[in-house]
């Protein structure tokens, strides 16, 4: 075959991997081949590296997608806990939790305790975990998703926004019982969190015991109602313990 005919055959294998969204192929397809004649690959080892170099960057794109779309406000990898400073009940479950089997039976948890203890880390290292392992993931603040479904009712899409929050695989609620909200976001916020009920996984993080929980939600009847569903079958975490940001500062101050 002429130098002539390799030259066209090449740009129309670019042209076709272009067309059929295979990235890795149409931008390295020259050297790919090269290398194949160099080692006198055979047609099948040829294509076999070929493919399986497409797939590993397409698993890639999913992967880094997944924590972009997410929406982590940092990244926090659960082997960058501290352990010996996380509260002893959370040593305890950690090997439980860490294999994301609460995440592919529906169940929730639920991290409770003081601020500065590692909720919002390990929730995050969770999170980030689950979309490594190919899992739909939300991270939200509880005001932020109050405020979300205030906006899509206002604008009447709230149907849509309730039929994608009910699909993703993990939603990371935080920072319950920061902020108190009215009746309209009580109701919002427990019609919404019900729908993933036995379903799907949700992580709750908060300061307030779940005694406390009526402050914020200002109904008993509804306070209980969302206790109720949101502890069945769910992993619960004393999170209570010493300040990691407290003793952080202390250390800094010392330092200077």
């Amino acid at each position: 075959m002429s130098d002539k005919n390799i030259k066209e055959l090449r740009r129309l294998i670019i042209d076709y991997s272009k067309e059929l969204k295979l990235p890795y192929i149409y931008r390295n397809y020259g050297e790919e081949i090269n290398e194949a004649n160099l080692k006198q690959k055979s047609y099948e080892s040829f294509l076999h590296d070929l493919l399986e170099k497409e797939y590993d960057l397409r698993k890639d794109n999913g992967r880094r997608n997944r924590i972009r779309r997410a929406g982590f406000p940092y990244k926090k990898y659960l082997e960058d806990l501290d352990r010996k400073a996380l509260p002893e009940d959370a040593v305890k479950k950690l090997g439980v939790l860490e294999s994301l089997e609460f995440i592919r039976t529906g169940q929730n948890l639920i991290l409770a305790g003081n601020p500065g203890t590692g909720k919002t880390h390990l929730s995050i290292g969770l999170g980030i975990k689950a979309c490594n392992e190919g899992m739909s993931v939300l991270f939200t603040t509880i005001p932020m998703l109050i405020n979300q479904l205030k906006e899509s009712r206002s604008e009447k899409t709230l149907r849509a926004f309730g039929n994608k929050f009910a699909k993703y695989d993990l939603i990371i609620a935080d920072e319950l019982g920061y902020i108190s909200f009215d009746k309209e976001g009580s109701e919002l916020l427990f019609t919404h969190l019900s729908l993933r009920a036995g379903r799907k996984s949700t992580i709750i993080t908060t300061n307030l015991s779940f005694e406390r929980w009526d402050e914020i939600f200002k109904d008993p009847v509804m306070t209980a109602a969302m206790i109720d569903r949101l502890t069945h079958k769910s992993y619960l975490v004393n999170m209570n313990g010493n300040s990691n940001r407290m003793k952080e500062t202390q250390e800094w101050l010392q330092s200077q």
